[in-house]
């Protein structure tokens, strides 16, 4: 198992959720956290930890974000008008790898972080090769000539258990998406429940 699987799998294991909805997740099986303690009755959780944890879950699922990445982009979704929470949601998912997972070009967001680091992504005809990079409404993610045949690529638009979003629209016989419109909390299919309302009450705390 790789270094980035084992990462995938302990992060589900240590949120208790399959916060991905894959088939394969070790939360199916036991629903316990890791480690020789996980199985220990779980006490009433405080504020604080509900909303550590919350802010864990939407880092973890963007492909365990650093820190310093993360608040970064919610400093940018509080410095502008309207709904903070609606906001920080809508610049995840308009990163360059988020759009090549929700594409479903690839399997997995940790996938989608290397295959963008590996400059199989053109972003309007153009190689761009930076997972943060920003796409904007009307911008069109193609996989490279080279890289359409891949069969991890051809594997994972065959995968049943997620749909695109209606926020791109994705033509997978030519490998193309464009990006629509920016969503909001409501329009993303996350496969648990995403609360970032208690991220903004986490920062705003500490």
């Amino acid at each position: 198992m790789t270094k980035r699987t084992s990462a995938k799998y302990k992060i589900d294991r240590r949120m208790g959720e399959n916060i991905w909805g894959r088939p394969k997740s070790p939360v199916n099986r036991r629903e316990y956290g890791p480690g020789q303690h996980g199985q220990r009755r779980k006490g009433k959780m405080s504020d604080f930890g509900l909303q550590l944890r919350a802010k864990q879950k939407l880092k973890g699922y963007y492909g365990d974000l650093t820190e310093k990445q993360f608040r970064r982009i919610f400093g940018e979704a509080e410095r502008q008008r309207g709904d903070t929470g609606e906001l920080l949601i809508g610049l995840l998912e308009r990163r360059l790898d988020a759009v090549v997972y929700r594409a479903k070009f690839v399997p997995t967001v940790f996938a989608a972080r290397q295959f963008v680091n590996h400059g199989h992504v053109l972003v309007n005809g153009k190689r761009v090769n930076i997972p943060s990079y920003r796409v904007k409404e009307g911008d069109v993610v193609e996989v490279r000539e080279r890289s359409k045949q891949l069969a991890s690529v051809l594997e994972a638009t065959q995968l049943p258990e997620r749909d695109v979003p209606d926020y791109l629209d994705v033509d997978h016989s030519k490998m193309t998406a464009t990006f629509v419109r920016t969503p909001g909390l409501g329009d993303v299919p996350y496969a648990v429940q995403m609360e970032p309302n208690l991220v903004i009450e986490y920062y705003a705390q500490n």
